[in-house]
């Protein structure tokens, strides 16, 4: 209990007092919190029931906290002095926990129980300050909360009450259960997309992609010539010598990227082009669309969308979502929605799953 009590009080001080008031009930350690000792036990039994009790507080801060109470000699005058240092009405904790508050935010690919007790833990540090939200608040401030995706069950949740008021627990309700719906219909697909993919060959694979690529109208341009109408295979062109032909800054089995309209090649720029705010890295193990630089936003909404991890592990923090248009070398444009600022990272990365989501086709291959 002391080591995992160390650090935690300087963060949420209401959960720490109540792991500990927990702990000292579960050790018979409680009597000296109130102060008073009973008339049945002696002055050295209180004595010694103090001193445990006092230790054990001790142990469970860290050494920064703990100085500041080393002074107090009873375990009720420690949790006084603690209480006037992390329960203090002042202004500017006040105005620190409001903002946190209101700027709260679960992330796209968050759990709903770890938000939420994130959203009890600084709504009931609100209340020791003396600010206090009523169970409709709370819940409308939580819906508030939720991220775009959840947009629709918000409209669904507000519109559902017959008196028009919302309780907290009726919400948490229908959004976990939402939650456990998503879950389920992301299992099943995942389930019907292995078996569907059982025993079927790479060519089988290809030969379904080219005829989807025909029926919807997309314009077929050749890797040899870059005339459309044909494919390379079929084309009566002299077959060009491997990085024949290509513009400087092109890389060796670039990557292409088309819409519904034609096809866009050289997305996948050089790593020697010398302003890297400008180089995008096409990523098949990327989830979402994303970049360490602001200025690279036609539209930007600043806020905090939670964390992204990467490979080794190491969480980034998100900073802020929003629109950007990549000028291609062919005068094209690609227009990235929902891309992802986060300034620790070293590049900026285009999504495949991204760009399927957004209705592109991805082709890799040799031009």
């Amino acid at each position: 209990m002391a080591e995992e009590g160390k650090g935690k009080i300087e963060m949420n001080f209401q959960w720490w007092k109540m792991q500990v008031e927990d702990y000292l009930y579960q050790k018979d350690l409680y009597l000296p919190l109130v102060g008073e000792k009973p008339e049945a036990m002696n002055a050295s039994e209180w004595a010694i029931l103090d001193k445990k009790a006092l230790a054990t507080v001790r142990l469970s801060l860290t050494p920064q906290v703990a100085f500041n109470i080393s002074k107090e000699k009873t375990i009720a005058a420690v949790m006084k002095a603690l209480e006037k240092l992390y329960e203090k009405p002042s202004a500017s904790n006040k105005v620190f926990l409001m903002k946190k508050l209101f700027n709260m935010r679960m992330s796209e690919n968050g759990f709903v129980v770890d938000h939420l007790n994130d959203f009890n833990g600084v709504t009931n540090q609100l209340e020791s300050v003396g600010i206090n939200f009523d169970d409709e608040i709370r819940a409308l401030l939580f819906l508030c909360s939720l991220p775009d995706s959840w947009n629709n069950l918000v409209t669904t949740v507000s519109n559902s009450t017959i008196s028009g008021m919302l309780t907290l627990n009726d919400v948490v309700s229908s959004v976990m259960n939402d939650e456990m719906r998503r879950k389920t219909i992301g299992d099943v697909g995942r389930q019907n997309i292995n078996q569907n993919n059982r025993g079927r060959s790479p060519t089988k694979g290809r030969s379904k992609s080219r005829g989807k690529l025909k029926s919807e109208g997309r314009t077929i341009v050749c890797w040899n010539c870059n005339k459309e109408g044909h494919k390379k295979n079929d084309c009566t062109e002299p077959k060009k010598k491997k990085g024949a032909g290509r513009r400087q800054g092109d890389d060796e089995g670039a990557n292409m990227v088309s819409s519904n309209e034609r096809t866009y090649d050289d997305l996948c720029l050089s790593a020697t082009v010398d302003d890297n705010s400008k180089v995008w890295y096409v990523d098949s193990g990327a989830s979402i669309h994303c970049t360490p630089h602001k200025d690279c936003f036609s539209d930007y909404d600043d806020g905090d969308y939670g964390h992204v991890t990467v490979r080794n592990g190491y969480q980034c923090s998100n900073v802020g979502k929003g629109k950007v248009e990549i000028k291609l070398s062919n005068g094209g444009t690609l227009i990235l929605n929902d891309v992802r600022h986060i300034p620790e990272l070293q590049k900026n990365l285009i999504s495949i799953s991204g760009l399927d989501r957004e209705s592109y086709f991805v082709a890799f291959g040799e031009k």
